[in-house]
């Protein structure tokens, strides 16, 4: 899994969810101890996206 998403490859886990690479750009921040600005570099970011079957499993459990 994580040799695929280093590749840029999404991951889907039928059923369950889908893993993917996002790419941020550049842009700036603060250092929240000292309150200094600073620019942060572009990255990637793995983001998870819940199936509809999952979705509504945990929806369904609520009731």
């Amino acid at each position: 899994m994580k040799r695929t998403l280093a590749s840029g490859e999404d991951v889907l886990i039928s059923g369950f969810s889908k893993f993917c690479i996002k790419d941020k750009e550049k842009r700036s921040g603060r250092n929240p101890q000292t309150g200094e600005d600073m620019a942060l570099s572009p990255r990637g970011v793995v983001t998870f996206r819940c199936s509809g079957v999952l979705r509504d499993r945990i929806n369904l459990s609520s009731l």
